[in-house]
């Protein structure tokens, strides 16, 4: 079931609507059309309560202002490129150093904060709608018109699937994804340091000291990210290791263990309280584990204050500053082809 309703004006007067998807189980999944933002996702623990599991505001108006990305489509480039710059097909292209000298997430006014067109549909089990949006060239420094869609969908299995899909008419550098922070025993409950995490991965691309990756695929084997068993998010989130102290936390991006093209498993977590699971499949080839490390005592919902290490994000991406790192993925979208990414989060409880 889809059901529409009005959700306030952006400052410059755009309508922004609100989305609610809900399946035959009950699950619900709130969406907006400002950013594409993810508002809620209720799902049932193991006793079968309902509870929201992402964070967020209650109203439009603190999205409009000091929004850490809150379940936001994140684009044109997801993550970070040093140095605020890339060169492509011998030009260089210069875009807002907006985190320390780098670009991040898409520029000031990235694919977050920008109104998308949307309609519902209904198609067997599955309750969705299509989000559309135009990216003029030269828009946040990035070149070609490209032309967006993303494609929500919930069904009853409850599996929650995200579609992207982009073209464009000239050259430039493409990566999306969803920047939606978990707390699998409910929004506002406190830390998730306590949540079992596995990342199916056994490399990962260090960073610097600013998070740009150095270029060098990294083993997780004997190091606090090797995530290939569960392990508890706060096991060794403190351990004096390099690339932790330099993330303050977890903040980096894992190389997800693949035999070939398609879905691929790229993450699952377990919270012992609830009893919920999450798992994130993906045709990605990294996914940016994140724990939440810069939140500071953010007024969240139902009076909610959210603090570091209260929610995790699982960032299916391509690799961050792929656009300066031609031994990564190329993230290169060009005339004449589609970008196509799926990402399908499945929810259950034991």
């Amino acid at each position: 079931m889809v059901k529409k309703e009005a959700f306030g004006n952006t400052t410059d007067g755009k309508a922004v609507e609100l989305y609610t998807l809900t399946n035959s189980h009950g699950m619900e999944v709130r969406i907006m059309t400002y950013g594409g933002v993810i508002v809620s996702v209720k799902t049932p623990d193991k006793a079968g309560r309902l509870a929201d599991i992402v964070l967020g505001y209650d109203t439009l108006t603190p999205y409009l202002s000091k929004n850490p990305y809150f379940g936001a489509i994140v684009g044109r480039y997801a993550n970070r490129i040093g140095g605020a710059r890339f060169t492509l097909d011998g030009k260089v292209y210069k875009l807002a150093a907006n985190d320390g000298p780098n670009a991040l997430h898409g520029g000031l006014k990235g694919f977050d904060k920008v109104v998308w067109q949307a309609e519902s549909f209904q198609k067997g089990d599955a309750a969705g709608i299509i989000l559309k949006y135009t990216s003029a060239d030269g828009e946040e420094g990035y070149p070609g018109t490209v032309h967006v869609t993303v494609t929500y969908a919930l069904n009853d299995k409850d599996e929650f699937h995200i579609d992207y899909q982009a073209t464009t008419d000239k050259a430039t550098p493409i990566n999306l994804t969803n920047h939606t922070y978990f707390n699998l025993d409910g929004e506002g409950s406190g830390d998730v340091l306590g949540t079992e995490m596995m990342i199916n991965a056994g490399h990962f691309t260090p960073v610097d000291s600013t998070l740009i990756p150095t270029g060098k695929i990294g083993s997780v084997t004997g190091t606090p990210l090797d995530f290939t068993k569960p392990t508890a998010i706060g096991a060794r989130i403190d351990d004096k290791y390099e690339q932790l102290a330099l993330g303050h936390g977890y903040d980096h991006n894992f190389v997800i263990n693949r035999t070939g093209p398609g879905l691929a498993l790229a993450a699952r977590a377990y919270d012992p309280k609830s009893g919920r699971v999450l798992e994130v499949d993906t045709t990605e080839p990294g996914v940016q584990f994140y724990t939440g490390n810069f939140l500071n005592a953010v007024n969240g919902k139902h009076g909610h204050v959210y603090n570091k290490r209260d929610a995790f994000c699982l960032e299916t991406q391509h690799y961050p500053d792929s656009p300066n790192k031609p031994e990564f993925p190329s993230a290169i979208l060009r005339p004449g082809q589609t970008f196509h990414s799926t990402t399908i989060w499945k929810f259950s409880a034991r």
